[in-house]
């Protein structure tokens, strides 16, 4: 009789009839060793979705016997199925998604981003043509994620893992863009479903999909849009292979005309590009792009849907090569500087807030209730209300894996979150990352900390937000001055004593996310302090009301623009 490996079955169901609003809108950054400063492959990720939770977890390596399996529970569109266990799986830091509980369509997932090896492992949704969303599939692209990393020590063996996975067992995510990387390469791996089929049926395949390897000295982005374009003629497992169904299958099904003379790009045949996707995901791409180098001048054509623009290259060398504090700069983003500055104009209100409240797309209706026939989009920045967490991993070849692979980890929205570091193979973690819940606040919780501070914030954007980047600075620019130091201590603790190192490495990880965490719970207190009914108090012994924080002046010029009578003052007399 097979022994039945139930602990993750529970945690892996996903309901395949996901509304589009509930989906994953993320943007993951890929960095080479050849474009990062300090030798590190850099893979970033920040998981964005309304309600998202994220549970901070460790799933630690486990022993299974022989004939172990994962069960799959039925779904009204799928009967139950199993799912093969291998005899070890490897030690993963990732978490548990608490989303939309006690709600209709209600799910939990786990989802890893990074294992003991160093391989580190993140996503975006592009979503794609939704007829070929399979739900009798077996496999989501979280469960999918987190058996790669259990199973894989390099980004090459991830991806035939997920090959396997998905071609057995079938694929029932909407289309998905992987990040992989390991201490040498880095790698994006697309995937969708063929439509739904019973797992048996593999006349045409369950799944579609291709590789592609960043070069090195470059880097790439994805954002919720396919991003791997041309296919050519000869696969290429080092850099460049895809699924042998590609391009028949979309002749098969009338996505594609061989006899059009166009050539045969995967992004564009099963990514469903159109103008909405352009304005909301290919902005990101060319956001990180422009600042990353500069020096190329990347026109916003194509994302602003101007007919014949050229799509943005699959990579690019930036200018010079990124640190981490690069980084962590390139993942904050409203796109300032640019014609498409989310803190100017009268949609940022008087004190510049980069934020726009869903929906994402809207119309203008007049007073009759009647439309002017245009629909209009807010911009989407990279940094959003809606992220849940966002990590940046560093997979480093010169140091020994449990130094080597570290997660800098942070809450909520990139430009007001801190991020700090979670080395991979440590055992525990940060209570007050793994506490509460997203139905009621918490002081325990440091989701709610930093959803407490950015959320004040919003308030009088301009005035708050600066506290709360000096603070972030420096707590950010501490452990990255801390963080050679201690790391050449733990290599040649490793040397003499590894447990002793590991738990070294464990204490100083949670050490640090609980001085962020303390640090945010006194931030918050001084914000709502300082900034109380309109007024700004200047030090601790100034009593109230303290000073007025005036409207900006050219805020106050549109004001009486619209309504000049309304608050005219008669002549003195």
């Amino acid at each position: 009789m097979n022994f039945r490996a139930t602990v993750l079955a529970s945690s892996f169901v996903l309901l395949a009839a996901l509304t589009a609003q509930n989906l994953s809108a993320c943007t993951s950054l890929l960095v080479t060793k050849g474009a990062s400063a300090d030798g590190s492959v850099v893979i970033t990720y920040t998981a964005d979705s309304a309600g998202y939770y994220p549970i901070l977890q460790i799933f630690p390596a486990v022993e299974y016997p022989e004939g172990a399996v994962i069960e799959i529970p039925a779904t009204e569109n799928r009967p139950a199925g199993a799912i093969k266990q291998v005899a070890r799986t490897n030690h993963v830091l990732g978490v548990e998604r608490n989303q939309f509980i006690n709600t209709p369509g209600e799910y939990w997932v786990k989802q890893g981003f990074i294992n003991e090896h160093q391989l580190a492992i993140t996503e975006s949704t592009f979503g794609g043509r939704t007829e070929l969303v399979n739900p009798q599939g077996l496999i989501n692209y979280p469960m999918l994620i987190t058996l790669a990393l259990q199973r894989a020590k390099t980004a090459r063996e991830a991806i035939e893992v997920m090959i396997q996975l998905t071609e057995e067992y079938g694929f029932n995510s909407t289309g998905e863009s992987i990040s992989i990387g390991d201490t040498e390469e880095a790698w994006v791996f697309e995937v969708i479903g063929t439509g739904s089929r019973p797992l048996t049926d593999k006349s045409v395949g369950l799944t579609v999909w291709v590789a592609r390897k960043i070069p090195d000295g470059e880097i790439s982005v994805h954002a919720n849009q396919a991003r791997i374009g041309e296919i050519p003629d000869v696969p290429d497992r080092n850099s460049f292979f895809y699924s042998d169904n590609i391009k028949s299958f979309a002749i098969e099904k009338g996505f594609y005309d061989p006899n059009s003379g166009k050539p045969f790009r995967f992004d564009e045949v099963y990514g469903a590009i159109d103008a909405k996707s352009k304005r909301v995901c290919e902005a990101r791409t060319w956001s990180i792009f422009r600042r990353a180098a500069p020096s190329q001048y990347f026109s916003s054509d194509y994302h602003r849907g101007k007919p014949d623009a050229e799509p943005y290259p699959w990579s690019i060398k930036p200018d010079k090569k990124l640190t981490l504090a690069d980084v962590f700069a390139l993942k904050r983003d409203h796109y300032e500087g640019t014609e498409f500055d989310m803190t100017q104009g009268i949609d940022a209100g008087p004190f510049g807030l980069p934020l726009r409240w869903r929906p994402l797309y809207w119309t203008v209706k007049n007073e009759q209730g009647e439309g002017d026939d245009n629909e209009y989009a807010w911009e989407r920045p990279i940094s959003t209300q809606q992220t849940g967490f966002s990590v940046v991993t560093q997979s480093r070849s010169w140091l020994p894996n449990p130094v080597g692979g570290v997660a800098w980890y942070g809450k909520d929205d990139t430009y007001t979150t801190c991020y700090f570091p979670l080395y991979c193979g440590i055992t525990e973690i940060p209570l007050a990352y793994a506490a509460g819940a997203v139905e009621r606040f918490s002081w325990d919780s440091a989701w709610w900390m930093f959803n407490l501070v950015a959320n004040y914030a919003n308030l009088k954007f301009s005035r708050i937000v600066p506290d709360i980047i000096a603070v972030q600075q420096e707590l950010e620019s501490y452990f990255m001055l801390m963080q050679k130091p201690f790391e050449q201590t733990m290599v040649e603790l490793l040397k003499t004593d590894p447990v002793a190192a590991k738990r070294h490495l464990t204490n100083y990880s949670v050490s640090q996310g609980e001085l962020v965490f303390s640090r945010w719970q006194r931030l918050a207190i001084d914000i709502i302090t300082k900034y109380n009914d309109g007024y700004i108090r200047q030090d601790e012994g100034h009593p109230y009301p303290g000073t007025g924080d005036p409207y900006p002046d050219e805020w106050l010029r549109r004001v009486v623009k619209e309504r000049p009578e309304q608050f005219k003052l008669p002549p003195s007399k």
